[in-house]
């Protein structure tokens, strides 16, 4: 059976459309039910989604558009956020909607819970359109089936994940889309303005658009009659990232700053932009001659790029070596992921390596058919994916979203030789051996059948108090506390300024470097050093919570540290213990 589709009657589309729309709907009616519990007690999953929802209630009460200085961290000065407000957009719509009839509490989770799965349809759409227009018309319910087996992807769609990798994961998928799309310039547009949207909202995803934008250089180095794809998605790039920068950076960001569509990318994204508009009309026929054009373009916008910015040609956090040993080489989703368990190792790449194999068996099959052109650009793309999830955990998500267009030429391609075979056996056990091993839902079934690491009584107790120490009963206490600055955790500021009116010192965001040292600091000297940091931050009182993730670091890394000898029960005169209901797993001290 062909893996190539015939034309898409353009009458048809909206009937694909309405099933997966319903595909979508149920999916999000399985997810609020599985997660009910979760947005009951508004148990957002991560700081980063704490984070958001103070950052949209700010927006809420008066905060100027521009201004994502988060003034409840590290008060009074506060640090500002490298995020974008196009994100809090949704969110905040929500809330509005909803506030009125039931109530600020109802309408913030609801908002928490609904806004995360609407990238989601996206996501599922631009997919649907791309394996439409790679695989075959009808193939897009078998690509949603493989988006829901995307178990880390899954997690960023999910109720409560508020946070901007949703929306960067459905733009991504989108600018697939219009790699595979035939109408070259409608093609480059989408791609353009895809991934104007994406670098508008955050940088985390720009290996990915980068690979993207070459691959469509590289397609049209191959065939000239991609042309205008190119002039599209040059003129969408420009055009989006300029009109983003204008309407989202902040005030903060319009400075020369790596981390975000500061002057820095914008700039870069506009040469970009211009170098693939000249290219376009490059006339050539010579392939060669088009291959050294955009070589000279390509190495031309690096080296203007490493004269202009070359404070930006590392690490896009810029931070300190120390801050790097003592915070960001901890972060667990920083880390290669061969560096993780190897449990963990196996489930994310299950799926890339699939997708890797069909897309490039499927791009080779497809020369007889003329759509080499077609399936090449997104080989590259799912191939780079794979390896970039080797190089940090956090690539997990996108690495599986690029393998669905491989996995469902795979299943599109296998399933029908099974199911046309003259042994019932083989149809039966053919087709269901493809759909789970394509999936990847075999995998998790495989990994079980090994024995799982031994749980000690160390982790157990590390888990109740990560699970216990942010939920709203264990900070009902402190809420009701006078509103004031509170010494606690990195990771347990933007839940607490999130949930209280109190504020904290540092969250876990490289502009907030210094606080996040200070905390670090305090933690791992002396308790005259701890004093005399909480002091200067203006802290009257030191909340901390046993046994959390972080607390293990600082117990570890410095055992006669002043949090050392605090978890051990040791006394200090500027410290006044202060009651908590029986059973918190919450200590705090107010600071004399």
């Amino acid at each position: 059976m062909s893996v190539i589709p015939d034309a898409v009657p353009e009458g048809r589309i909206y009937h694909w459309l309405r099933w997966q729309t319903l595909i979508w709907i149920i999916a999000c009616a399985f997810m609020l039910y599985f997660r009910w519990a979760a947005i009951h007690w508004y148990s957002l999953p991560d700081t980063d989604d704490n984070m958001r929802m103070a950052q949209v209630h700010a927006l809420l009460n008066g905060q100027g558009w521009y201004d994502l200085r988060q003034y409840k961290l590290n008060p009074p000065l506060g640090f500002d956020i490298h995020w974008s407000r196009l994100v809090d957009l949704p969110i905040a719509g929500i809330e509005l909607l909803v506030r009125p009839f039931a109530g600020t509490a109802v309408a913030e989770k609801t908002a928490a819970a609904i806004a995360p799965m609407l990238p989601l349809w996206v996501a599922m759409a631009a997919m649907g359109l791309a394996v439409r227009r790679l695989v075959a018309r009808d193939s897009f319910a078998v690509a949603a089936g493989l988006i829901l087996c995307c178990s880390s992807a899954m997690l960023m769609f999910s109720p409560l994940r508020v946070d901007h990798h949703g929306w960067q994961l459905a733009m991504l998928v989108l600018t697939i889309a219009g790699l595979a799309d035939r109408n070259t310039m409608r093609g480059g547009l989408t791609m353009g303005l895809s991934s104007a949207v994406s670098l508008t909202i955050g940088l985390e995803l720009m290996p990915f658009l980068v690979i993207a934008g070459a691959a469509s250089v590289l397609r049209w180095v191959w065939d000239m009659d991609e042309a205008a794809r190119l002039r599209g998605y040059a003129l969408a790039l420009a055009g989006g990232c300029a009109l983003g920068y204008a309407g989202f950076t902040s005030y903060a960001s319009s400075v020369a700053r790596c981390d975000v569509l500061s002057p820095v990318w914008l700039s870069a994204m506009v040469t970009a932009g211009v170098l693939a508009f000249g290219l376009s009309y490059l006339t050539a026929a010579n392939t060669r001659i088009r291959l050294g054009a955009a070589a000279i373009g390509g190495a031309f916008l690096v080296a203007a790029f490493a004269l202009v910015w070359p404070q930006c040609l590392g690490r896009p956090e810029q931070i300190s070596p120390e801050l790097a040993s003592k915070w960001f080489n901890n972060i667990r989703e920083a880390k290669p992921l061969y560096t993780q368990p190897w449990t963990t190792f196996v489930m994310v790449v299950a799926l890339p390596v699939v997708g890797v194999i069909g897309s490039f068996w499927t791009a080779w099959h497809a020369r007889a058919q003329g759509r080499f052109g077609a399936w090449a650009p997104v080989a590259l793309v799912s191939l780079v994916s794979l390896l970039l999830v080797l190089w940090q955990t956090r690539q997990g998500p996108a690495a599986q979203l690029m393998a669905v267009p491989g996995a469902t030429a795979l299943v599109w391609y296998l399933v029908p030789k099974f199911r046309n075979s003259g042994s019932m056996l083989m149809r039966t056990v053919g087709v269901v051996a493809v759909i789970l091993l394509v999936s990847g839902v075999a995998v998790p079934v495989a990994v079980d059948q090994f024995p799982a690491a031994p749980v000690t009584a160390r982790s157990k107790a590390i888990g109740r108090a990560n699970a216990r120490c942010a939920t709203l009963p264990a900070l009902a206490p402190i809420a009701r506390l006078p509103a004031t600055t509170i010494f606690t955790f990195v990771d347990m500021g933007p839940r607490l300024i999130n949930v209280t009116p109190q504020k904290a010192i540092a969250g876990p965001y490289h502009r907030n470097g210094d606080a996040i040292l200070d905390v670090h600091h305090a933690f791992d000297g002396t308790p005259e050093t701890a004093h005399a940091i909480m002091v200067k931050h203006g802290a009257t009182l030191l909340l901390t919570c046993p046994n959390m993730s972080e607390s293990t670091i600082y117990r570890s890394r410095s055992p006669n540290g002043f949090y050392s000898r605090l978890a051990k029960g040791e006394k200090f005169a500027w410290l006044e213990p202060m009651p908590l209901p029986a059973g918190s797993p919450l200590l705090l001290w107010r600071i004399r």
